[in-house]
């Protein structure tokens, strides 16, 4: 194969590196702001539920104190009664008694209930809590192989670089403009294979003159309708190393 030929397969090998590594990069902070969502959907349910829960105590407060005050009243008509002097106000003051009475136990039934309601949200917040927990201990784990992916790349994007650079040194002047052209007009893709009478990137038919000139991989040849370089793959140290 003609060395630049094959110098150039390598580079587009490289470039492909490059923009897959790129990409993945790109892609780490929109993963880390769903790692973020994932904690804060948590964190919103517990809060919910806390929050519940200090609505119900709230409530249970309030309802403690309105049987205070009507246990005040029902103790000053405790007093009245051995202070009545005629039926009239017996009836009365007993009539009041039942009434508080009444109060108390309808405001001890809604307290009861309050402390129900508080029992089951307190387990439904501990359960929130834990799982506000394992969800951190996760996104903990997988932010780190993240981290760890996202230094793997910009490791390789470096090493590439530095490849790419003293790769291009060894390629001819014309041929390294040609070829930076063509990745800037086709999307990074300046050569492709020719397969089965095709050009590989474009799928275009290659004329038969054309593709037999192609096979010997002896001349830069372009294809005529996307413009690529294109070769014929066979088995080479270049064109076959792992990026």
């Amino acid at each position: 194969m003609l060395p630049d030929l094959e110098r150039l397969v390598r580079l587009q090998q490289l470039d492909d590196s490059v923009a897959v590594a790129l990409k993945g990069i790109d892609s780490f902070p929109s993963k880390i702001e769903d790692l973020k969502a994932r904690i804060d959907a948590k964190t919103e349910s517990m809060e919910a539920a806390k929050s519940q829960m200090d609505v119900i105590k709230t409530s249970k407060q309030e309802l403690e104190k309105d049987v205070s005050q009507v246990q005040v009243r029902l103790n000053r008509f405790n007093e009245q009664l051995m202070e009545v002097k005629t039926t009239e106000q017996l009836h009365a003051v007993q009539s009041e008694i039942q009434t508080a009475k009444a109060e108390v136990q309808r405001f001890e039934d809604q307290i009861l209930q309050c402390m129900l309601e508080i029992d089951e949200l307190k387990e439904k917040v501990d359960i929130a809590e834990q799982a506000v927990k394992t969800e951190q201990e996760a996104v903990s784990i997988e932010r780190a192989k993240l981290e760890n992916e996202q230094n793997v790349l910009q490791e390789a994007v470096k090493r590439h670089a530095e490849e790419r650079e003293a790769l291009v040194e060894t390629i001819s002047t014309n041929t390294v403009a040609l070829f930076e052209t063509l990745s800037r007009s086709r999307k990074g893709i300046a050569i492709g294979k020719a397969v089965n009478g095709r050009c590989s990137v474009c799928q275009v038919a290659v004329r038969p003159q054309l593709y037999n000139e192609l096979r010997q991989n002896a001349t830069l040849q372009q294809c005529e309708s996307c413009q690529r370089i294109l070769y014929f793959p066979r088995e080479t140290s270049l064109a076959t190393e792992s990026p």
